[in-house]
């Protein structure tokens, strides 16, 4: 909230200092000059402290659920400061948090329509439209929100489960959008990786899968799309090279699956954790010796680096095993506990993220 000192400020010091600097010593004319700085600073910071005592009052109410005292406390902020997007916003949430839908939306519309509004308050008020069956209003909003923020992978996500509902399959259009403008975002990657395992779009399950998996490495979700990436991985095998080949003809499809065929012999004991492993090294190793410079991927140089340390396997095993196999992979931890141990600690530091230009779908 601090603002800097604009041209008025400047020329109410300059007025000071020349009408003292004919009676003061050149120390003296610095010494006000700085003083009068520093008094405008601090009454600013005051300001805007005034401003986060605000908010941080009631935040620690909202925590506790008692979100009447928040909104006493807000209120009292916007009378000294009526126009803070940032109370107002917060007032919504507790209006909205108190199944107060109407009030929270009187405060959430004008916010949005002045774009002082963020992804949260778009995603608020969107809940409130779905809750009240507005659906056409819900659609219209994240449209808006998209408009504003384009490069927003929560605005395009919501939009798609708009979409989605709606039993529109241009859903998938908004998550890949999503993906392509905020990689890092995994809801997008969540969605799209069931969609395309509901359409038998076998290959880019598998990439959106595993990609979910490590950006949201233990959340409830990890589970069930753990389980969609090793029966997506047999049904691509399944499918075969030729039919694959016709459906990822080009591009960077085109060369993935051209290398995953490359190792199909492993296939004749079945798609296990096992052969996964060695399939994935492979794969890996032959990516890393030509494709890579075309087509740089983040989750493949991710491979390769677990590789370097040893680790790959244990991460395979952490992916696919327990779906495989759960008492198989509770021995294999046994045995291996130490380097399992080290895999786990090093995804649960949360460091996988995705840079921006590798999207290839």
């Amino acid at each position: 909230q601090r603002r800097l000192i604009d041209a008025p400020d400047l020329l109410i010091l300059f007025v000071i200092v020349t009408s003292t600097i004919n009676s003061l010593n050149v120390m003296k004319y610095l010494f006000t000059f700085v003083f009068c700085i520093g008094l405008l600073s601090n009454v600013t910071i005051a300001f805007a402290q005034d401003t986060t005592d605000y908010y941080n009052r009631a935040l620690d109410f909202m925590r506790s659920k008692d979100y009447d005292n928040a909104q006493i406390v807000l209120k009292k902020g916007l009378e000294e400061k009526p126009g803070n997007a940032l109370l107002k916003k917060q007032l919504a949430f507790s209006y909205y948090f108190q199944d107060n839908n109407t009030k929270a939306l009187e405060i959430l519309k004008p916010l949005i329509d002045n774009k002082l509004a963020d992804d949260q308050c778009y995603q608020i008020a969107g809940n409130i439209y779905r809750e009240s069956g507005q659906g056409a209003e819900r659609e219209k909003l994240f449209r808006k929100g998209i408009q504003q923020f384009p490069e927003n992978g929560v605005l395009y996500n919501e939009l798609g489960n708009v979409l989605w509902e709606q039993k529109n399959n241009n859903a998938i259009s908004y998550w890949e959008k999503g993906i392509e403008e905020d990689p890092n975002y995994s809801k997008n990657y969540y969605n799209a990786a069931r969609y395309y395992y509901l359409k038998e779009d076998w290959f880019w399950t598998i990439i959106y899968s595993e990609l979910f998996i490590n950006l949201e490495s233990f959340s409830p979700k990890t589970p069930e799309i753990k389980e969609v990436l090793l029966w997506a991985y047999k049904k691509y095998f399944l499918q075969g090279k030729s039919a694959s080949m016709m459906k990822y003809s080009k591009g960077f499809s085109g060369v993935c699956t051209d290398k995953y065929f490359k190792q199909s012999e492993l296939t004749k004991k079945g798609i296990t954790t096992s052969t996964l492993v060695m399939i994935r090294t492979r794969f890996m190793l032959d990516w890393f010796n030509g494709p890579h410079r075309k087509f740089p991927f983040k989750l493949f140089e991710f491979h390769r680096d677990l590789t370097r340390f040893g680790m790959f396997e244990a991460y395979n095993q952490w992916l696919f095993g327990s779906t495989e196999n759960l008492n198989q992979f509770q021995n294999w931890v046994q045995m291996n506990n130490n380097i399992y141990n080290t895999l786990i600690k090093g995804l649960q530091s949360g460091k996988f993220s995705l840079p921006a230009k590798q999207y290839y779908h």
